[in-house]
């Protein structure tokens, strides 16, 4: 007799337990292939419920393949519906770094997360608000790939005043992050076996994108004026120089003048051209912030920017400036990645950016960052003065 338990006070409706008790006895081998059922009457009796419960369980049953019905026999188990056990998987709970940083006890040194609790809440809540009555239905529909017309204009007209860009909106495009803008430079730029340079020493994340599009990497030395332009290889034709040449990472040098024309000059003699990635240069703390690198050499930069270290990473809003010519492969390339990113977070950008609010929020975040970076400062002085054999801090010209 086939034995089925009920829980009438479970959430699942009475069909679904019935159902999926007998599917796992088929699974199991606990029902064997071609062994009958009871009728729908009978089993319906033996579990006192409605004949039209257990009826609606064999029918979806049978539709599945795991019934079979006989016309004046019965109903009976399919054939091959059993299915033996494959090896159990174990999980084990693994303390996550990001789970460990949360404790309000740890202070987090890990680069590249700003201030989360800065985050202007109130006016993006605003601006998502009006925004989501305001915009047009189209806004909720599929999007250009090349990201929203109002936040190209709008990022056009910021990098042109805080880095010295001379850019169109149309060369823009609009990405989840910079990792998807690195992504889609060494789409457009690599093919398998070609050689990119990139800094030495340089975080790892960067190395593994580009070696996942088969480039093979040359490192090159920096020291404190970044990236030793002298040591660039001379008897190859890289797809890319990769560089950060406002802030260096992880080093924190800046890359002098004279060794960017020399790495432009390279570049154009080569055919080759210049990956950009200018991701905090808005946080120097005496003096202007550095001009980019594109500035001065349009036609052979891809310049990256990103508002994750400015804001928030869970946006997931960053751009890729491209020479003229990248411009409707790369509008090709960006539709196949994701169609394009999310439009209502770039209309919110757009308008906090014409109003104002980028601009304060950085001045904002840059007090605070200097008055944290003085205070680490001060607090390593007082802890080893007295031993300065064993100590040497410097307080840095620009970074925190």
């Amino acid at each position: 007799m086939l034995w089925i338990s009920l829980d009438r006070a479970a959430n699942s409706p009475l069909i679904q337990q019935v159902y999926m008790q007998i599917r796992k006895k088929i699974l199991s081998g606990e029902l064997m292939a071609a062994e009958k059922l009871p009728s729908t009457r009978q089993l319906a009796d033996l579990l006192g419920i409605s004949r039209n419960v257990v009826l609606e369980a064999y029918d979806q049953l049978l539709a599945e393949g795991f019934l079979v019905s006989k016309r004046g026999a019965g109903t009976f188990v399919a054939e091959g519906a059993y299915l033996p056990s494959g090896k159990s998987i174990a999980f084990q709970k693994v303390t996550n770094k990001e789970e460990v940083m949360s404790e309000p006890s740890i202070i987090q040194f890990r680069s590249g997360i700003p201030a989360l609790d800065l985050f202007p809440r109130r006016i993006w809540g605003k601006l998502t608000q009006s925004i989501c009555y305001e915009v047009e239905a189209s806004a909720f529909n599929y999007d250009v790939p090349q990201g929203r017309p109002e936040l190209r204009e709008a990022l056009s007209k910021y990098v042109k005043n805080a880095r010295g860009i001379e850019c169109h909106p149309e060369q823009i495009v609009i990405t989840t992050g910079a990792t998807q803008a690195f992504t889609l430079a060494s789409k457009l730029l690599v093919s398998p076996g070609d050689e990119l340079v990139i800094e030495d020493p340089i975080t790892s994340d960067i190395q593994v994108i580009f070696t996942n599009h088969g480039a093979k990497l040359i490192p090159v030395p920096v020291d404190d004026s970044g990236i030793q332009t002298c040591l660039l290889p001379q008897d190859t034709k890289p797809a890319f120089v990769f560089v950060t040449p406002s802030h260096q990472f992880p080093l924190g040098g800046v890359l002098s003048i004279q060794r960017r024309v020399e790495l432009i000059q390279y570049a154009r003699k080569r055919n080759s051209y210049i990956v950009e990635d200018d991701y905090d240069s808005e946080f120097r703390y005496e003096g202007a912030p550095i001009p980019s690198l594109q500035g001065l050499a349009p036609d052979r930069v891809l310049y990256v920017g990103s508002f994750s270290k400015l804001l928030s990473p869970s946006l997931r809003l960053g751009y890729l400036i491209l020479p003229p010519e990248f411009i409707d492969r790369g509008r090709k390339e960006k539709w196949f990645l994701d169609l394009h990113t999310p439009s209502l977070n770039q209309l919110v950008l757009a308008r906090f950016i014409q109003e104002g609010h980028l601009e304060r929020h950085l001045m904002k975040m840059r007090k605070s960052y200097k008055k944290k970076r003085d205070r680490l400062i001060d607090c390593l002085h007082d802890a080893f003065t007295g031993n300065e054999s064993t100590w040497c801090i410097h307080r840095p010209a620009s970074y925190r």
